[in-house]
């Protein structure tokens, strides 16, 4: 989730007019030469010695991790005179609401280069980890953890939030403390551009994260599910989730997302380094001066990024776009899917070909399969017969051409294509990373679900 940076008024002007809610989305277009790869990933955080997650101010704790990543060059960022995050030429590591840690990685022109960010970070982290002796753990979700069992980090709008989801949903809580995911965000050259990139990746989301299936446990127990991760957004707040039918109306554009994005309920303002409740109000009434926690006071620009950051359907539009479909997974898997994002999305021929496969299907077929997938993966039936499984191939086979077609070569002279290898092995071998998990829960673990810490990194 984002890190609120405190900014100048200078810099952050009243909004005054509809006009400059769509212009934040505007201002995300850059010509093709300038679009980037940003790649956020999370890692569950344990202590080696008894697999607990560690609180923020216990001794080795997430407060002691982040702070030594200044060893490498990191700067922190303080709320409420607490250290919250890092900041570097890498992005920003920020803690999630239960401590899982997180790199948001700087926008990137290659995927080699996301790469080997991806590599520093985690070099950095287990470095640090031997010290404080913790490990990472690549998992979309606590194999074994209850509620319970988890710390709350200090961040002014996780207690908003955490108050906030029991109201609307079962499985908000979960969504937050228990759960762990990989994000792509990617550009756009225009609004048309904007929305065929964002109709595709979300026809195709649910493939997403049938391949990227990783949290088939609860509670030491298999939990019916490949990925329960995928599942719980189902039922955590059906005002901010889901497949955004409106994406695949003729005239999609920014201004029906603003659309989208005024109706979804806030959860907080801040103010003077303050996160000022406002769960279920509505960015309507504070347009117009008559938000009950600030009376009288117009939004600022920077209400408005911190309301985009709120809703968390299966793809989101801020100035660029999220891919948010995946569940966290292990080092070798991570640049898969910035590397499957970026195959179909940023060569034209890969993006038509990609909308082609799924342009035919309807809101009723998506949701049907957006359904499916967290139990079945690439089992799932799709329209017309068949099962997710036979049309992954294809669609891999557009997202290499489509990195083949970018011809962004490496040191050692190889283009982008390589990143694709741990995808095509899965559907080579049948198996989603969260079937080889429960093939080993049900063998050689002998129902010890604690042995998937010894995978960790």
């Amino acid at each position: 989730m984002s890190t609120r940076k405190a900014s100048g008024q200078e810099d952050d002007p009243f909004i005054e007019s509809r006009d400059q809610l769509a212009a934040v989305m505007q201002r995300g277009e850059k010509p093709r030469e300038a679009w980037r790869i940003g790649t956020e990933h999370e890692k569950l955080v344990f202590a080696r010695r008894d697999f607990h997650a560690p609180s923020y101010d216990e001794p080795g704790g997430i407060r002691d991790l982040l702070l030594q990543l200044k060893e490498f060059g990191w700067e922190p960022v303080e709320e409420g005179g607490k250290v919250i995050a890092m900041s570097g030429q890498d992005g920003t590591v920020s803690l999630e609401p239960a401590g899982q840690l997180e790199l948001s990685g700087a926008p990137l022109e290659t995927l080699h280069e996301t790469c080997a960010e991806t590599g520093r970070h985690l070099d950095q982290v287990k470095a640090i980890g031997e010290s404080c002796g913790v490990g990472f753990l690549g998992l979309g979700m606590w194999p074994d953890k209850t509620r319970e069992d988890l710390p709350i980090m200090p961040k002014g709008r996780y207690g908003i939030m955490l108050r906030h989801m029991p109201r609307v949903g079962t499985l908000g809580l979960d969504m937050m403390l228990r759960t762990c995911t990989i994000q792509v965000n990617l550009d756009y050259a225009s609004e048309a551009d904007m929305a065929h990139k964002f109709r595709t990746s979300l026809a195709l989301q649910p493939l997403a994260t049938a391949l990227f299936a990783n949290s088939p446990f609860t509670e030491g127990k298999p939990n019916g599910f490949l990925s329960y991760r995928s599942h719980i957004w189902s039922d955590t707040d059906p005002h901010r989730t889901g497949m955004l039918p409106f994406v695949f109306e003729d005239g999609f554009g920014y201004e029906r997302y603003v659309d989208y994005m005024l109706d979804v309920p806030m959860y907080f303002v801040f103010r003077d380094g303050n996160y000022i409740d406002a769960a279920g109000l509505s960015f309507r009434d504070f347009l117009k001066g008559e938000l009950s926690v600030l009376p009288g006071e117009l939004p600022r620009e920077s209400d408005w990024v911190d309301h985009l950051s709120t809703a968390f359907p299966e793809v989101r539009l801020k100035s660029f776009l999220e891919m948010r479909g995946a569940d966290g997974g292990p080092w070798n898997r991570i640049c898969a899917l910035p590397a499957f994002w970026v195959g179909l999305l940023y060569d034209q021929a890969a993006l038509d070909g990609a909308w082609d496969l799924v342009k035919h299907w309807t809101m009723e077929e998506r949701e049907s399969l957006r359904t499916a997938v967290p139990r079945l993966a690439l089992d799932a039936p799709i329209p017309g017969g068949g099962t997710l499984r036979d049309i992954a191939r294809e669609v891999l086979s557009i997202a290499r051409s489509g990195l083949s077609a970018r011809a962004r070569l490496g040191a050692s002279g190889d283009n982008e294509t390589g990143y694709l290898a741990p995808l095509e092995e899965i559907i080579d071998s049948g198996k989603v990373p969260a079937q080889r998990l429960l093939d080993k829960f049900h063998g050689e673990w002998n129902g010890d679900v604690t042995r998937a810490y010894e995978d960790s990194f």
